[in-house]
């Protein structure tokens, strides 16, 4: 019998995940903290989306040593990436060194650390507009399926694993493709990610805006010159065809994963793996990147200061833009 899916993380994604595949009837596990792991331990993982609210009951725990993992399980980081290397300091020390393990983050650099604790890395390319703002409740707002989830061996590769994965998330309501060259995938949405900081500081609508797809555009100069293969945003149309975020229940989801992290009030936000890793390949490759740099240092000041997302005037990040470019930065 294969083992079980371990979620680390079940938030607007990984609980999504979770409780997709419980849903499915397949054997789940979650590592969570705080109000969120007491309300899952109590009551379940509530999962709302565009068929009604389910609430599937599953193992739940703070320790993953208290799960006895095995080889035959899969581990799904579903994590923020500054979280990722505490995820895996406590995977590592309670599970084999052959454990597979999954990055379902945004970013590029979660690979790159699982890699250094464990042989069996896989990447996850994550289409999955998912909301979690309470606790104990995940909100799927993906329609017709909860979201686009494919998954690869990192660098490249695929596997018994990664389509036993694939076939598992077909069946529990997502749409996903064992993908030999999954960083390709993940390179392209980390071109899209590039705004999520402006969406957390001024709203969804400067995220669509002219310094949002500044942003990306950098990000597109700064793949070219460090030689990295992206998937064309013609390959990423073709994928998500079909798929939309229709409000559940009336109600819009709130924004993006950036966003979310104001909105709870994390503390901290993911934009250093974000804007910062194409500004790291800027610096690396000769290629100024005084958009992303600007967004990443925004966001992290307003996740220090608590500020509520949105709260910031686009003119005052168009302005620190303007001062970076004359900086020569």
């Amino acid at each position: 019998m294969a083992g079980r899916f371990v979620i680390y993380g079940p938030g607007a994604v990984g609980g999504v995940i979770a409780a997709g595949l419980a849903r499915g009837g397949h054997p789940v596990a979650v590592v969570a903290r705080g109000a969120h792991l007491e309300a899952i331990r109590e009551r379940g993982l509530e999962l709302r989306h565009h068929g009604g609210i389910d609430r599937v009951e599953m193992e739940a725990t703070e320790d993953p040593a208290a799960l006895a993992l095995r080889a035959d399980d899969v581990a799904i980081l579903a994590t923020k990436s500054q979280h990722t290397q505490t995820a895996l300091e406590a995977l590592a020390g309670a599970a084999p060194p052959a454990l597979p393990v999954v990055c379902a983050q945004n970013g590029v650099d979660n690979e790159r650390m699982a890699q250094r604790h464990f042989a069996n890395v896989y990447g996850m390319c994550v289409y999955l507009p998912g909301t979690h703002l309470e606790p104990g409740v995940v909100v799927a707002s993906g329609k017709p399926v909860f979201g686009i989830l494919d998954v690869g061996r990192y660098p490249s590769g695929r596997d018994a694993t990664a389509t036993r994965l694939a076939d598992a998330l077909g069946s529990s309501g997502f749409r996903s493709r064992a993908d030999h060259a999954i960083m390709r995938f993940k390179y392209a949405k980390l071109r899209i990610n590039t705004r999520n900081a402006l969406d957390a500081a001024c709203g969804r609508d400067a995220m669509g805006g002219e310094l949002g797809r500044r942003a990306s555009r950098e990000a597109i100069a700064v793949f070219a010159a460090a030689g990295v293969d992206v998937a064309s945003r013609e390959e990423e149309a073709a994928r998500r065809d079909g798929f939309s975020t229709p409000p559940v229940d009336g109600e819009e989801r709130g924004g993006s994963s950036s966003w979310q992290s104001l909105a709870r009030g994390a503390g901290s936000i993911e934009a250093d793996y974000l804007n910062g890793e194409v500004v790291m390949l800027g610096r690396l490759h000769g290629v100024a990147t005084p958009v992303n740099e600007t967004l990443r240092q925004v966001a992290n000041e307003m996740a220090r200061d608590g500020r509520t997302p949105g709260s910031m005037e686009l003119a005052e990040v168009e302005a620190r833009v303007a001062a970076a470019e004359a900086a020569g930065r």
